[in-house]
């Protein structure tokens, strides 16, 4: 075990303690020295940690802590940089930088055996197709979904019939070889799917829709059977 997954150890039992535990307990459960346990706590504290008490009389962790990064343990790191890499690759320019600059800022916190491993991940993502978006910015529409503002699009099926709606869009897919926009649509009363290389052209209106985004997605996933995530 790591020195980063032993802290990340250490924070997790202290966690499940509602009262003080001895130093000799949580070093017998950790398989750790007195001595290393003790060194470990001090690390934890300095890193921000509110772990209260004192040799001989016991520790506990005082509510309301978030692990620093460097408490990802290497499994995490690895779906970290994959993600990241994949965002980098498929996304919208934007959204790619925001990616790598994600993972330059946990590499910067990182303990130094953590950050060689982020450096030289073997988890590669392999070269797709280039994806067309049409006229559609997919960075405003984030910004619209975020902002939870309703959407005018000129939308074109797929006889190339166009139709102009008013849409109050609340997620956005990447699949491999599209873009969806899930959306609540005023003209047809219900939830659809818009490939974002079908829409012609499309406004962000000032008018904030009536519905949380939240409870549209959770509407959204119980009538397509899509687990929470």
């Amino acid at each position: 075990m790591s020195r980063a997954q032993r802290l990340l150890s250490l924070i997790q039992i202290l966690r499940r303690h509602r009262f003080a535990v001895t130093g000799a307990n949580l070093a017998e459960e950790l398989g750790i020295s007195l001595r290393t346990l003790y060194r470990d706590i001090a690390t934890l504290q300095e890193q921000g940690a509110s772990i209260e008490g004192e040799p001989g009389v016991g520790y506990v962790l005082r509510p309301g802590f978030m692990l620093p990064p460097l408490m990802f343990s290497e499994e995490e790191i690895e779906a970290l940089v994959l993600g990241a890499r994949w965002v980098a690759d498929r996304g919208d320019a934007p959204l790619g930088v925001a990616a790598q600059s994600s993972v330059s800022k946990i590499a910067a916190v990182l303990p130094h055996e953590l950050r060689e491993m982020l450096d030289a991940s073997a988890l590669l993502v392999g070269p797709g197709k280039a994806i067309s978006t049409g006229a559609t910015d997919l960075s405003e529409l984030r910004l619209a979904i975020r902002a939870g503002r309703k959407v005018t699009i000129h939308y074109r099926d797929l006889q190339e019939t166009e139709t102009k709606r008013t849409v109050w869009p609340f997620a956005l897919g990447y699949f491999d070889h599209v873009r969806v926009l899930v959306a609540w649509c005023e003209l047809r009363q219900g939830f659809r799917h818009f490939r974002t290389d079908r829409i012609a052209a499309f406004a962000v209106e000032e008018q904030r829709y009536p519905r949380r985004r939240q409870s549209l997605l959770k509407a959204w996933r119980e009538r397509e059977g899509i687990p929470p995530q």
